[in-house]
């Protein structure tokens, strides 16, 4: 799954991060910052940069 496939993830995060949020079922902004930054590191993949991208893009 590329960005583009994921509804809004912002261009920025990395491949890995994407498929670890779509393998938990997060496919799209609305749903990956509706978790906590806890949570979104949690997924193997997901880093701080990854986080910072989301929650700058749920602004």
């Amino acid at each position: 799954m590329t960005n583009e496939d994921a509804k809004g993830l912002p261009a920025g995060v990395s491949a890995p991060a994407t498929r670890a949020l779509a393998a938990a079922g997060i496919t799209t902004l609305d749903a990956a910052a509706a978790l906590s930054d806890r949570e979104l590191l949690a997924l193997h993949g997901v880093g701080p940069k990854a986080v910072r991208l989301i929650r700058e893009a749920a602004r």
